[in-house]
C-alpha cells in the first residue's frame, strides 16, 4: 500500500486516529470508521486530527532556507542529517529521507481533511460551515506545500482511498492541482469569520492571503492583487512596531499574524518520529551548540541552518531587521561568557527567529520548543500584494507604498523609501521579501517562482531543481507507473 494515504482503524478511542502518526492507513469498506461522524464533537475532534500534521512542517520551512543561498545545512558533520546535506548542495535524489517525509506528512493531512469532506453531509449543526471552511484551508494548504516541493502530484478529494485504488491513481498536473486549491480556499472564504474564538484557527483572512499566494505563483496578478487587497482593507492586521518583538514566544499571536502553526512544549518526541512532537522541532535544529557557561536567554541545539556572510552584508546601516533575524555569535559572546562547540560549515550566523529560548521546553528541549511558526505575515501579504500591483501592471504606485510601509518598519523612518518603478521596482520587492523573511522557510521557492534560483544557489540545475524528486518509494509502491520530475 501507499505509505501517505494508510488509515488508522477507528476503535476503542478517537486518540487511535487522532494521535501524531507520521501517515495514515488504509482500511477495507466496512471498517468502524464509516460510523464515527455522529456528533459535533467528533466533526471537532476529526478537525484538531486535520490540523495536527501542520506541526510537521516544521521541516517544509527548514527545506526552504537551506536549500536556498540564504543559509548552509550545518550540523555536526558533513553526514549530520545526510539528506539535509544533499538538499543543501543540490545532489539531492529519489532516496532521501526527508523529501519522503515532506510527502509523507502532506498526504497524512490530506487524506485527514478529506474523511472529514466524506461524511460532511451525515451530522448537521449550527458551526458545520465553519468547521468545513477549516478542513478546506486545511486541504489546500496541504496541497499547496506539495505542487511547491514536487510539481505535479496525485490529487484525491472528498474520500479516503480505499485498498486496491494505489494501484489506479495517478499524478495530476499541477494546473489542476492548483484548481482544486484555488475551490477550497475560495469555500473557505465563504465559510470562516475574520476571528476565530480559539486562537490558532484559520480565519477568512488566512485564507485570502494563502490564495493570494497561490495566485502569485501563477503568475496570476490581477487575481492575486484583488484578494490580497481585501486583507489589507480589512484593517485586521497591523504591522509590529518593533521588528524584534515579532518572534519571541511572550508575542506569539499577534496583530502580525496572519497564520500561524502553533506548537507547545508540553509533549515529547523522540528521533525515531519527530513529527509526533507537539514542539517546533526546527528551533532546537537552528540553536547554536552551546557548550557551557551563561547563554541566557537562549537554549542550545544542533547549530543547522547557518546564515551565510552574504545575507548579513544584504542588510545596510539602520535595517533593524539584521540584529532580529541574526544572532552573530562573536557579538553575543562580548554580553554573555559561555562556551560553544563549533558545528559544520560554522559561520558564526544563526537563526534569531527561530531559536530555543530557555525555559520555553517542558519536554526534550531540542525537540519540544514550543515557538510558535508564523506561515503569513502581514508584512508578507504587503510584499505580496506589492508584487501583484507591480508585476500585473496594475499600480505602480500602490506598489511602491507596501513596499516602503515594510522599509519604514525596518529603518524607523521614511529615509529608506523606495521611488523605483517598473522592473527596477520589481527587483527592490524581491530583495525586500529576502530581507523581510529570511530564516522563515520562503527563501527557495521564492528564487524558483521568480526564475532567480540559478544565478543565485550554488549547484542549481535549470530544469531540474525547480522541484524536487518523487520519492522513489512512492513510485514503486504504484508499480513504477509514474513519470519521475525531470532531471532525476
Amino acid at each position: 500500500m501507499i505509505r501517505f494515504i494508510k488509515f488508522i482503524t477507528l476503535v476503542a478511542s478517537i486518540t487511535l486516529l487522532f494521535s501524531c502518526e507520521d501517515y495514515l492507513e488504509i482500511q477495507p469498506e466496512g471498517s468502524d470508521s464509516e460510523n464515527y461522524f455522529n456528533s459535533e464533537e467528533d466533526y471537532n475532534k476529526a478537525l484538531i486530527g486535520a490540523y495536527d500534521l501542520l506541526q510537521s512542517t516544521y521541516l517544509n520551512a527548514m527545506i526552504g532556507e537551506i536549500a536556498s543561498d540564504n543559509v548552509l545545512c550545518g550540523g555536526e558533520s558533513a553526514t549530520d542529517v545526510l539528506a539535509l546535506q544533499q538538499i543543501d548542495d543540490m545532489t539531492h535524489t529519489p532516496v532521501n529521507d526527508q523529501l519522503t517525509n515532506v510527502w509523507s506528512w502532506m498526504y497524512a493531512g490530506i487524506n485527514r481533511a478529506n474523511f472529514i469532506f466524506e461524511f460532511k453531509d451525515k451530522v448537521n449543526f449550527s458551526n458545520k460551515n465553519n468547521v468545513l471552511g477549516q478542513t478546506a484551508f486545511l486541504r489546500a494548504y496541504y496541497y499547496t506545500e506539495l505542487v511547491k516541493f514536487f510539481g505535479d502530484v496525485p490529487m484525491f478529494i472528498d474520500k479516503r482511498l480505499l485498498f486496491g485504488e494505489d494501484q489506479t491513481i495517478n499524478k495530476t498536473p499541477k494546473v489542476q492541482v492548483y484548481e482544486q486549491i484555488e475551490a477550497d480556499l475560495q469555500f473557505a472564504i465563504q465559510n470562516l469569520p475574520w476571528t476565530q474564538a480559539q486562537q490558532g484557527r484559520v480565519t477568512k483572512g488566512a485564507a485570502l492571503a494563502l490564495l493570494g499566494k497561490v495566485y502569485l505563483y501563477q503568475n496570476k496578478f490581477t487575481e492575486a492583487a484583488t484578494v490580497l487587497e481585501q486583507v489589507i482593507a480589512s484593517n485586521n492586521y497591523t504591522l509590529v512596531s518593533n521588528y524584534a518583538t515579532i518572534f519571541i514566544p511572550s508575542n506569539e499571536n499577534n496583530s502580525e499574524s496572519v497564520f500561524e502553526i502553533q506548537y507547545t512544549s508540553t509533549q515529547g518526541a523522540g528521533f525515531g518520529c519527530l513529527q509526533c512532537s507537539e514542539g517546533n522541532v526546527a528551533v532546537g535544529f537552528y540553536s547554536p551548540r552551546f557548550t557551557g557557561g551563561n547563554y541566557a536567554p537562549f537554549s542550545d541545539g544542533f547549530s543547522f541552518g547557518v546564515p551565510v556572510q552574504g545575507l548579513v552584508n544584504a542588510y545596510i546601516a539602520g535595517d533593524t531587521r539584521k540584529n532580529a533575524t541574526i544572532l552573530d555569535i562573536a557579538a553575543f559572546a562580548t554580553t554573555q561568557s559561555f562556551t560553544i562547540a563549533q558545528g559544520y560549515e560554522h559561520t558564526g550566523f544563526f537563526n534569531k527567529k527561530y531559536i530555543a529560548y530557555a525555559g520555553n521546553q517542558s519536554q526534550d528541549p531540542h525537540l519540544t520548543n514550543g515557538n510558535n511558526y508564523v506561515a503569513i505575515r502581514y508584512s508578507d501579504v504587503l510584499l505580496m500584494a506589492a508584487e501583484a500591483n507591480n508585476r500585473g501592471n496594475i499600480n505602480d504606485e500602490k506598489a511602491r507604498t507596501y513596499l516602503n510601509k515594510v522599509r519604514e518598519r525596518a529603518f524607523g523612518n521614511t529615509s529608506q523609501n523606495v521611488n523605483t518603478s517598473g522592473s527596477a521596482l520589481t527587483q527592490d520587492i524581491w530583495n525586500e521579501r529576502r530581507l523581510e523573511l529570511a530564516g522563515e522557510g520562503h527563501r527557495f521557492f521564492d528564487l524558483v517562482r521568480t526564475n532567480q534560483a540559478a544565478t543565485a544557489i550554488a549547484g542549481f540545475q535549470t530544469s531540474k531543481n525547480e522541484l524536487f524528486p518523487i520519492p522513489l518509494s512512492e513510485i514503486l509502491l504504484t508499480g513504477n507507473r509514474w513519470a519521475q520530475n525531470q532531471g532525476y
